[in-house]
Parts: structure tokens; sequence; C-alpha cells
């Protein structure tokens, strides 16, 4: 398993976080293998990884999580083939489970400027806050790629943002006038009172100087969504999923807020559109007299 997390991380180039998920999901077959009293891998057989993918669908795993064990599982027999560990490849032919395609859960227009409203711009950390999530709304990229962002990243005076998403691939973002204001002050006043003299080039930093992490932006936006009354469960990705909607909703290029979210493939985007249809009908049913 450790010669085939060095090929997809050297040899395929995958994202460090789509490795570590690759990682997990075997991990967890061989512990299944392991419990099925299997020591050879030369002894599975396509029956031995359905019967692991039907145990995950039985306990209750989410179909996304299903279809990435998959994923992870195929790429690791077509590894294993290929470097002639096993004679032959008993995924060849077997199927990815069908995902479920939930829609993301958004914030009203009305909902994310009351969140926008909640951090405390005189204090140092909510001001840092309030262009945080001024950023994160104008130009929908991921908290992953948020926090990653180095003050060379950003472009006041273009309007532009650089970031690096998925698989590292880099892409150009343009950023509002509302986050251009905040990121400049930021840039300008704060920052420094955050760092402490450390020698960083990251953009957004924590109390102690130090980069933010996911799951320490997670804890801001959910303190600010209590604050404004949101009830809606929030996830890191909802601001992303709002950009993506009041776009939409607004007339914006599908391809255009494809290449802003950075989606590879544009039936990706196209979720959004199926949400706007749905957010529509709603509208329709309580307002029209015969609805």
């Amino acid at each position: 398993m450790k010669r085939f997390l060095d090929f997809i991380s050297v040899e395929k180039g995958l994202a460090v976080n789509t490795i570590e998920s690759y990682k997990r999901d075997l991990k967890s077959y061989i512990c299944y293998l392991k419990a099925q009293n299997i020591a050879d891998i030369k002894s599975t057989s396509k029956t031995t990884i359905i019967s692991y993918l039907l145990l995950m669908q039985k306990s209750g795993k989410a179909s996304s999580s299903i279809s990435r064990a998959c994923a992870a599982i195929k790429s690791f027999y077509h590894f294993l083939a290929r470097e002639r560990y096993i004679d032959e490849d008993p995924t060849i032919n077997l199927g990815t489970p069908k995902l479920e395609k939930k829609l993301p859960r958004v914030l009203t227009v009305q909902e994310v400027e009351r969140l926008l409203e909640q951090p405390d711009t005189t204090d140092p950390l909510g001001f840092r806050d309030k262009t945080m999530l001024e950023l994160l709304y104008s130009t929908g990229i991921r908290v992953s790629e948020l926090i990653s962002l180095t003050v060379d990243d950003v472009n006041l005076d273009m309007g532009f943002l650089r970031c690096f998403g998925k698989g590292s691939k880099e892409r150009i973002v343009p950023i509002g006038s509302f986050a251009i204001s905040y990121l400049r002050q930021y840039i300008i006043h704060i920052r420094n009172q955050l760092i402490k003299d450390k020698a960083t080039n990251i953009l957004f930093v924590n109390h102690k100087g130090k980069a933010l992490t996911r799951q320490g932006f997670w804890k801001i936006i959910k303190k600010y969504a209590r604050k404004a009354g949101i009830n809606k469960e929030i996830t890191p990705h909802t601001l992303r999923h709002s950009f993506a909607t009041h776009l939409i909703e607004n007339g914006a290029d599908l391809r255009a807020v494809q290449e802003m979210l950075g989606h590879a493939d544009i039936s990706t985007t196209q979720i959004y559109t199926h949400l706007t249809k749905t957010r529509i009908k709603e509208v329709y049913d309580k307002t029209h007299p015969r609805a």
C-alpha cells in the first residue's frame, strides 16, 4: 500500500487530501479482509470487493463515501496488476455505485448579508473574520484555498486573486469591490497586528500569527451563523454554494461560474441550476394564487 500511495503522489500527482482519503479507504478495506481471514491480496475477487461495498451500504455509509472507497480500491488493484503483484485485476468491469445527487444547502441573499454583518470590525480578529467572509462570498473559493492564500496571491489593483484548487490546479478569480476594500484595510492595518513580527507570507492568520486550519474557520462561520439567527446547517462550503447559486439566479453564464469555481466538469456546476429551479418552484408555490 505504501508503494501505491507513493505512486499516486509522485507519478499521478494527486492532491494531498485525495491521497489521505485513499489511504483511509484502503486501510478500512484491509481491515475487512483481515476480519474475513484473507491474508493474501491474491485471494480476493470481485465478489470480495462487492461484499465489502454492500457491507458499507448496510452500515449506513453515504453513497459518496462508498463511491470514493470504490474508486480507491479500483485504483489500488490497477496498480497491483500493473506492477505484477497480482495476475488479474478483479475490478475490471466493476461499476461505481451511482451517487444520489443531493442539492447543497444555500443561504438567501438576506441571510448572507446578516452573516456578513456579525463580525466586530473594531477588533483585529473580528476584522479578519469579516474580510474572510466577504472574500469567500465574493469569490466562491473553497475554505482550503482561502486558508492557503498568501499576500502575493491577491492583486487588489487588478481585482483578482490566484488560488490552487484540487490537484494543485491554478486559477484566477475576480474579487468584488466590497471584498477588495476590506482586504486592503486588512493587509495595511490589521495583518501586522496578528502576525506579531513572525516571518510568514500567509494572508489570514490566527491570534498566534500562524495559518488558520479548516476546522478553525468552520468554528468561526458557525459562531457568526448562530449570532445571525441562521438555523440552517452551515458547512465550510455554504458560502461557496451560495455564491454560485446567487450568480446563476441573476443570469450568470454557467461556463463562467464553472471557471470561477474551478470545476473540471461542467456537470458538477449544473447542480446549481437544479437548485435555482427548485427555489423558483418554492417561490411559485408560495405566491401564486392557484399554485
